[in-house]
C-alpha cells in the first residue's frame, strides 16, 4: 500500500465519522418532525367535532334570534295599540272630565264665602 492508498483510508474513516456524527442530528430531526406530523393530526382531529358543534350553535342562535326579532315585532305592535287605545280613551274621557273639573270649579267659587280666602293668615308679631 502507498502512502496515497493510507491517506484515502484516513480520508474515508474520517468521512464515515463525519456521516455518523451528522445523522444523529438528522434522525433526531427526523422524530421531531414526525412527533409535528402527530400533533398536528391530532390538532385537526380535535378541530373537525369542535367546527361542527360551533356550526350547530350559530344555527341554533340564529333561531333563537329570528324568534326574538319576532317578539319585538310584536311588542311594537303592541304599544302601538296602547298608544291608539290611551289616545282614544283621552279623547273620549278626557274632554267630559275636563268639563266636569271646570264646572265643579265653578260651584266652589259661587258658594265660597265672599272674602275667605280659605287660608289661615299669621299675625304680625
Amino acid at each position: 500500500m502507498s502512502g496515497g492508498d493510507i491517506a484515502g483510508l484516513i480520508a474515508a474513516g474520517v468521512f464515515a465519522v463525519l456521516v455518523g456524527f451528522i445523522a444523529v442530528p438528522l434522525l433526531k430531526l427526523g422524530r421531531v418532525l414526525d412527533s409535528t406530523r402527530d400533533a398536528i393530526k391530532e390538532a385537526s382531529d380535535g378541530i373537525t367535532p369542535i367546527l361542527d358543534e360551533t356550526a350547530t350553535t350559530l344555527q341554533e342562535t340564529n333561531k333563537q334570534l329570528a324568534k326574538v326579532d319576532l317578539i319585538t315585532k310584536n311588542v311594537a305592535d303592541v304599544t302601538g295599540n296602547v298608544s291608539a287605545l290611551v289616545a282614544l280613551f283621552a279623547a273620549t274621557v278626557g274632554g267630559p272630565l275636563i268639563k266636569l273639573a271646570g264646572f265643579s270649579a265653578a260651584v266652589r267659587a259661587a258658594f265660597r264665602v265672599p272674602g275667605a280666602t280659605g287660608r289661615s293668615r299669621r299675625k304680625a308679631d
